[in-house]
């Protein structure tokens, strides 16, 4: 069920994109109540989790490499690396051209599965806020590992059955190989039922991840690898104040973040890291 401005609603397919409409009429066939304080809330909420679905699906055909933080890369004439392996935005580069040329020139690009999913956030808000709103809330942006601007704002939660299209979930691998840690776990989007988007593996389903990761456990292991319970998300109601329009009835979310394709410091939580 929706709740708006505290009290059920009734919604038209006009107003939405084929997308939103899918699963918004799966949110009213449900019990759970889901709130939002306007309908403006409502309909950023549903731009931005397609937006992070196409950022992701984006990325998934960009050409990036995946990488250990020792062999990444970037392009040099929008990002300076650093020592550790991250990526430090050029003084004369805004943070919105730097987000976009990794979707452009992906293959210019390595970076591990987290620095990824940090990829994707950006990009998904990019698409859905104001760019002169983005260049001001991420300016001096550092990629790297499970490293994000505060303007994010992600939200934790346990309810790995609650995720939603644009949720960022972690697939576990706790009997990893010393001699492959980077497949100690893999960081993924939802991206509908059962299909996911992860930095290195593609697009797969849930018993797809699960089978790669077991190849690179310690030899002799019977402890599969598993969907952990949490999930992790963005403020929409934060990032709804600087929503590209006010409120749009017909939102346009076909290039959030590339024109002419297709959809187009993290404190805590360092498990995420792959």
């Amino acid at each position: 069920m929706i709740i708006v401005a505290n009290q059920p609603i009734r919604l038209s397919p006009s107003e939405w994109s084929p997308f939103a409409w899918y699963w918004l009429q799966q949110l009213q066939m449900r019990n759970t109540p889901y709130v939002y304080q306007s309908l403006e809330h409502l309909h950023f909420e549903w731009n931005l989790r397609e937006s992070l679905v196409s950022a992701a699906e984006g990325l998934n055909r960009s050409g990036v490499n995946f990488a250990s933080f020792e062999a990444s890369r970037c392009n040099p004439a929008f990002w300076n690396r650093n020592t550790e392996g991250g990526f430090e935005l050029r003084p004369d580069v805004t943070p919105a051209e730097g987000i976009r040329d990794i979707w452009q020139n992906g293959r210019l690009y390595a970076f591990e599965c987290a620095t990824a999913t940090v990829i994707v956030l950006y990009g998904g808000v990019l698409g859905s806020i104001r760019e002169e709103a983005f260049n001001s809330l991420f300016r001096n942006l550092l990629l790297f590992d499970w490293h994000y601007d505060s303007d994010l704002r992600l939200t934790e939660k346990n309810g790995k059955e609650t995720a939603l299209p644009g949720d960022v979930l972690y697939f576990k691998n706790p009997d990893v190989s010393p001699e492959t840690p980077e497949w100690q776990g893999e960081n993924v989007f939802m991206l509908q039922e059962d299909r996911y988007y992860g930095h290195g593996i593609g697009i797969a389903s849930s018993q797809e991840i699960i089978h790669t990761l077991n190849q690179f456990r310690f030899p002799g292991s019977r402890t599969s690898a598993y969907l952990m319970d949490m999930v992790i998300y963005p403020d929409f109601l934060y990032l709804s104040r600087y929503a590209k329009n006010n409120f749009d009835s017909n939102p346009d979310i076909s290039t959030p973040v590339l024109p002419g394709q297709l959809y187009v410091r993290i404190g805590g939580s360092r498990y995420l890291r792959t």
